[in-house]
């Protein structure tokens, strides 16, 4: 199951029963509206998935972008961390994470030579690649007391995901370190980075996990940058970012199996188009190509954002979302080399490879982009997922020695796409691989494969796409701005509750929410069996 294809289902094998009142509805058959209905379905409740699309997995999918070439990507989400071991194991999941050997590498130029730090492949080596770089074991040790720290949050604040929710100060009894509190959770991120490292190259290494998905500024007074480091290093008790087996729709076609073995209903091709609820019973009319239905239930779960939650329940909607990334999909023949001669390309992408991500440089690119232009130089980082996985290859590509790269770019907010989505994309595709390209010792372009029309293997897609494909309200990738793992006013005792009794929000939205985790559908599905109806 593990290096399947991700699978189209045809809507001819499922679809609602007209007559059936359900215990649970799920609004959208992404992974937490999978792991919800699993959860539910064992538990013996009657439970009925609608998606929109004709196959279910939301943006956590693996599928052959380019015609004629067997090569299965995962086409949005691409590592997973948050998922909790629980959910694999409670649910009985097959399916395998790989762990990647190499953490990172990031070239650079010192002293008119290629350089980089690679950070991985055992102690001695990281040690010898900081004191190569900065001239001292200053910025290793920094980084190994840094990295400590937020190794102690990790393991006490990433079991509370599944748990109610903790107050702010419950949690931070949890987390039981008066100095980790005020670096993670009171001051700007940039403060803590600042104080532990010295080295421009080495601090924003630390700061692109505050970053992704994330537009904001190391000071940012919101310390919305503070809530998107936070679970970018405590997923697993690690903050570790394994590579799935067969790509994340391995993931996500094991969560269907694992929810139709248990009796769900998996309508494809099914949208949602209207939640009526009087708190105890609710109607969810859904639209197919053959007209509409009425699918009456307990509990409604939405797995989608709270902006189209709002939609289906008619309420007022939360402040628009704003994503700010730009995602690019390749497939090469080779692996291209590098100016830096002391790492092999097979080190160096297996891991993150991080262009133009300096601390400077990450501040010039947020200062640049919120004033309204594409940064000069864009920030944005890489890897290969063939080689921890190959399997995601057909055999005459692998045999051929054929990789994918996966590149994730920063500071791209939505905003700048508007006036003209594909211009912009590809004037900020082409920036953003000229800053690549400066590193390598061939251009990338000459490593690209072509597909079966003799194109080049490589599809870029800026928030506008995301927003259009999958429903991501401005293509922002965690649905709304990542919030705290404690309870707030309104938040409910799971995180998942809204003003309506029997609607919950299962989606990337909820509290606790974001990245490929399945937190908020276990949570969601906690919330309905402790209700104890159906």
């Amino acid at each position: 199951m593990a290096g399947a294809d991700h699978r189209v289902l045809p809507r001819t094998m499922t679809a609602p029963e007209p007559s059936r009142t359900y215990d649970a509805v799920i609004v959208g058959g992404g992974h937490n509206g999978l792991v919800a209905a699993a959860y539910l379905a064992r538990a013996g409740r009657s439970v009925l998935v609608l998606e929109r699309l004709d196959h279910t997995g939301g943006a956590a999918v693996s599928t052959r972008p380019f015609p004629g070439v067997d090569a299965r990507l995962s086409r949005y989400s691409y590592l997973v961390s948050l998922l909790p071991r629980k959910i694999v194991r409670d649910l009985g999941l097959d399916f395998r994470l790989r762990t990647r050997t190499i953490s990172s590498y990031t070239p650079a130029e010192r002293d008119g030579r290629p350089t980089g730090l690679l950070v991985g492949g055992g102690e001695r080596r990281t040690r010898e690649a900081f004191a190569r770089l900065t001239g001292s074991d200053r910025e290793y040790r920094a980084w190994q007391r840094f990295y400590d720290m937020t190794g102690r949050v990790a393991r006490r604040v990433f079991p509370t995901l599944t748990e109610p929710l903790p107050t702010r100060e419950e949690l931070r009894r949890t987390v039981g370190d008066e100095e980790a509190w005020r670096a993670l959770f009171e001051e700007p991120i940039g403060v803590a980075v600042e104080e532990h490292f010295t080295d421009d190259l080495v601090r924003g290494v630390v700061l692109t996990d505050a970053l992704i998905g994330t537009f904001a500024d190391a000071h940012d007074p919101s310390l919305k940058q503070n809530r998107c480091f936070l679970y970018h290093v405590i997923g697993g008790g690690t903050g570790a970012w394994d590579v799935p087996v067969g790509g994340m729709g391995a993931l996500t076609d094991a969560l269907a199996d694992a929810a139709r073995a248990a009796g769900a209903v998996i309508a494809t091709g099914h949208e949602a188009v209207r939640i009526a609820t009087d708190g105890r019973t609710a109607e969810v009319t859904h639209r197919t190509a053959d007209g509409e239905g009425v699918a009456a239930t307990r509990h409604v779960l939405v797995n989608a954002s709270p902006q189209e939650l709002a939609a289906l329940t008619g309420d007022t909607p939360p402040p628009p979302a704003e994503g700010a990334q730009l995602k690019v999909n390749m497939l090469l023949e080779r692996l291209p080399r590098l100016r830096d001669t002391s790492v092999d390309p097979r080190e160096a992408f297996a891991g993150t490879f991080h262009i133009a991500q300096g601390y400077g440089q990450l501040g010039a690119a947020y200062a640049q982009a919120a004033s309204g232009e594409l940064p000069a130089e864009p920030p944005s980082e890489i890897y290969c997922h063939s080689l921890t996985d190959p399997t995601i290859l057909g055999p005459d590509l692998a045999a051929r020695g054929y990789q994918t790269l996966t590149l994730f770019g920063l500071h791209a907010p939505a905003r700048l796409f508007a006036r003209d989505n594909d211009a912009v994309r590809e004037e900020l595709l082409k920036a953003t691989l000229a800053r690549l390209d400066a590193h390598l010792a061939e251009p990338l372009a000459d490593c690209l494969a072509t597909d079966a029309q003799g194109r080049p293997c490589l599809e870029a897609r800026s928030p506008l796409d995301l927003e259009r494909d999958l429903g991501l309200p401005g293509g922002n990738i965690f649905h709304r701005e990542l919030s705290w793992p404690h309870a707030q006013e309104g938040t409910g005792r799971w995180g998942v509750e809204t003003r309506h009794a029997n609607v919950l929000l299962c989606g990337a939205g909820a509290v606790r929410g974001g990245g490929v985790s399945g937190v908020p559908g276990h949570n969601a599905a906690m919330a309905v069996l402790e209700a104890g109806e159906g």
